[in-house]
């Protein structure tokens, strides 16, 4: 009999550690080969991992909610062990350990001695080895990292929280360790709140509270201007409608309004870079690569952001494919974290819940987000050769929120109206 050690692979650029969330397999079960065995949480998103090989799991190295880093072992499979042994290990327990160092390979900032003034020892809550190094390299006290509202399993501090807060620090008073402990971001107070009999009181689950944090950020780091335009997609619907079905029988995809958006999106961004842009400081950041974030509604209410990569090499199908293949995943819950990384620029769809328009928040450190309204037909004012008349035509109404550190009115307007401009003048003729 053999032993195989079940380790927690590299799961994205930037990722170095995972929450173990939940485990799917108990010691003493067997395990096929890709056999989904535990259910990791990352600051990005959750993960199944699979079992490599065939055999019993026999010993669980993290229990859940604990953090391991990547590239540890977080269980045992024993390959070719028989049903008495399997029957002999059930009732090991995980071992409560957590991982306190990290290789330098890993985090570029990692030191090999370990910070006073973030020290296990000396902290009441615990700080993983990346969340210890940020703060050494940035200079977070231990005062300050024990007030900064963790948004990770139990309250624990994960890297954007930390990251968040530096965003924030030069701007808001810090925080001292005489100050209250309830304060969820940056040192803003929020009001007391009052709780009346008969009211229901709910936990946010770790996405939630992510997704609440980030948004937080967002507000605070990124001065939001909102611009609207209204756009006749009477071409796109009318063309939509006549290819769907061929496509549909031909493909085996269906075609919606998204994916003509997204390659509308990304032929203005190309004309427009600096809106396809990150800010660091004072620097700006013109990113060479067009990745358009598309905002998926989860069916527990959450919110997540998958990502098509190089969106401007794309054609109306090849998009197509790329977003009901994320969507299909997202609802599943099989997303990877590399799916929802390096966004350069985020769309999302107020339509799709029949909301006429919206003012979405910045998807950080994006500069802009699209917002897209739902289609309505509607009679408007038609010029014509020989005069003015009234139609009905699709209409459909674009916000679009930006950073005014670095768009102003006049990017922000011309981008918009280069959208409209291709949405509208869609060849009613394009194959796919």
């Amino acid at each position: 009999m053999a032993r195989h050690e079940l380790i927690l692979p590299k799961m994205g650029e930037g990722i170095i550690e995972a929450t173990i969330n939940k485990w799917l397999k108990e010691v003493g079960d067997d395990v096929n080969e890709d056999d989904a065995v535990v259910e990791v949480a990352t600051d990005k998103v959750d993960s199944e991992i699979p079992s490599p090989v065939d055999g019993v799991l026999v010993k669980l190295l993290f229990g859940e909610g604990e953090v391991a880093a990547v590239g540890d072992a977080i269980a045992i499979i024993e390959t070719d062990a028989d049903s008495s042994f399997a029957a002999s290990v059930e009732s090991e327990t995980p071992k409560k350990h957590i991982k306190k160092t990290l290789g330098t390979e890993r985090l570029e900032i990692a030191s090999n001695k370990e910070p006073d003034h973030v020290s296990l020892k000396s902290s009441s809550r615990f700080l993983s080895p990346l969340v210890k190094s940020i703060a050494k390299a940035e200079g977070v006290s231990l005062a300050e990292l024990e007030q900064i509202k963790g948004s990770g399993k139990d309250n624990r501090l994960v890297k954007q929280d930390v990251l968040a807060y530096l965003e924030n620090r030069n701007r808001q008073p810090s925080i001292s360790s005489d100050e209250p402990k309830n304060k969820t971001f940056a040192g803003i107070q929020p009001p007391t709140i009052s709780i009346s009999e008969g009211d229901q009181v709910l936990e946010m689950d770790r996405m939630r509270r992510m997704i609440a944090d980030h948004m937080v950020m967002s507000a605070h780091v990124s001065p939001h201007v909102t611009s609207f335009i209204d756009v006749d997609v009477t071409n796109v619907v009318n063309w939509r409608n006549k290819i769907k079905d061929e496509v549909l029988k031909r493909e085996g995809e269906k075609i919606t309004f998204t994916p003509v958006f997204i390659n509308a999106v990304a032929q203005a961004l190309m004309e427009y870079p600096q809106v396809n842009a990150s800010l660091d400081g004072y620097k700006i950041i013109l990113r060479k690569r067009i990745n358009i974030g598309m905002a998926a509604a989860l069916p527990n209410g959450n919110l997540i952001v998958p990502v098509i990569k190089d969106a401007d090499q794309k054609n109306i199908l090849g998009t197509a494919k790329t977003v009901n293949d994320l969507a299909s995943r997202a609802r599943e819950n099989k997303l990877q974290p590399t799916d929802i990384q390096g966004g350069t620029f985020t769309l999302t769809n107020f339509g799709s819940f029949d909301s006429l328009s919206g003012t979405p928040i910045i998807n950080q450190p994006q500069v802009a987000i699209l917002g897209v309204g739902a289609i309505r037909k509607k009679p408007v004012v038609i010029e014509t050769a020989s005069g003015d008349m009234i139609g009905i035509r699709h209409i459909m109404i674009l916000s679009m929120a930006y950073d005014h550190r670095i768009v102003d009115g006049a990017l922000g307007g011309m981008f918009l109206r280069r959208v409209k401009q291709l949405l509208e003048n869609f060849d009613i003729n394009t194959v796919i």
